[in-house]
């Protein structure tokens, strides 16, 4: 029996039943995502990466806010990994004039013609579908932003005293433009905080653009296989919750988390651009995050460099930086890599 069984015999972190058949699960779930980058392949050039952590996070039962100037394909990707993952789709256009009813769902008034008697009817909302894009989320008031932020944490919606169960799996991917400010209502802190990942798209290579443009003008379309379907990621996204962690990659994540808070540390980079740092939901969405990376790579266990991997997404919208930082142009993400040159391994 190998290191890896030994360690999946071992009560640890909860993952104590049914051992062998989370292991045949673990390589089920590797198998499935190669099969799934395969198809988004067919029609997404480039952005690896970012694939890699929209499906980290879906996985691991998070949200995620896109970054990105228009025209790097943001819909097309979250609508062809729907159509990979066979999960219902539907976009928000936020708007100055959207209402929370929009979002989740209003109440009409049906006339029975036979009796004449009139009864209420919830008619659902967008955000009753398995992936919700939340488009330019930050044009909307706050109040409309609430009322898709409360959906987000609780999965349910509350229309005059009912509550309804959102569907499962439910997976919000919310975007920003990063030119256009004006007339527009960014996100508090405190919301920005209910994302796990906050992910920028940059510019596609030469290389890639050129390959874009010849497969976009042409008259190819793409035929997607259904790789995965609701109940096998919902039963991936429990068996996630399952993966045992070492209490050294756990250390780790939270020695890198209190190092963002001013009060905590002695880096300097820290004490001189961050005003505050990240919470303990950064440290939870951590180790989560690096259970389900180790675990769409074929490992049972997370190390310390799946930590490392999805640091960036993680922490840089949870560091409130200062006008110091602005006005010498040091962003969150080159906070997070000089902390992670900082913060000891061991």
């Amino acid at each position: 029996m190998n290191s890896i069984h030994v360690l999946f015999n071992q009560d640890v972190n909860g993952f104590m039943s049914e051992k062998p058949k989370d292991i045949q699960l673990v390589e089920s779930l590797a198998d499935s995502i190669d099969k799934v980058k395969k198809e988004i392949a067919k029609v997404i050039i480039g952005q690896n990466q970012i694939i890699d952590e929209l499906i980290i996070a879906l996985f691991s039962r998070g949200h995620c806010l896109l970054i990105g100037v228009p025209g790097l394909a943001k819909t097309l990707l979250i609508r062809t990994l729907g159509d990979a993952l066979s999960l219902n789709y539907s976009r928000i256009q936020f708007t100055p004039d959207l209402m929370p009813g929009d979002i989740t769902g209003n109440e009409i008034i049906e006339e029975n013609i036979s009796t004449g008697q009139k009864n209420f009817r919830f008619i659902r909302g967008p955000i009753f579908s398995n992936i919700v894009l939340a488009d330019e989320i930050n044009r909307t008031p706050p109040k409309t932003q609430a009322a898709l932020l409360e959906a987000m944490q609780e999965h349910e919606v509350t229309a005059a005293g009912t509550t309804y169960k959102l569907q499962e799996p439910f997976f919000v991917l919310a975007t920003q433009n990063p030119i256009e400010q004006e007339g527009t209502y960014p996100l508090p802190e405190a919301q920005l905080d209910r994302f796990m990942f906050n992910i920028w798209l940059d510019y596609p290579s030469k290389e890639e653009e050129i390959r874009i443009v010849k497969s976009t003008t042409a008259d190819y379309v793409p035929n997607l296989q259904k790789v995965l379907h609701a109940d096998d990621i919902i039963k991936f996204q429990d068996l996630i919750r399952r993966v045992p962690v070492a209490d050294n990659v756990i250390d780790y994540a939270v020695r890198l988390v209190r190092a963002t808070r001013p009060s905590e540390t002695s880096s300097k980079i820290v004490k001189d651009y961050v005003s505050y740092g990240a919470g303990p939901r950064a440290s939870q969405y951590l180790i989560i995050g690096a259970k389900a990376r180790a675990a769409i790579l074929g490992k049972f266990t997370p190390e310390i460099d799946d930590i490392r991997a999805i640091a960036a997404p993680v922490l840089r919208h949870r560091m409130v930086t200062n006008f110091s930082a602005d006005a010498e142009n040091v962003s969150a993400t080159d906070i997070v890599a000089k902390l992670m040159e900082e913060v000891k391994k061991s």
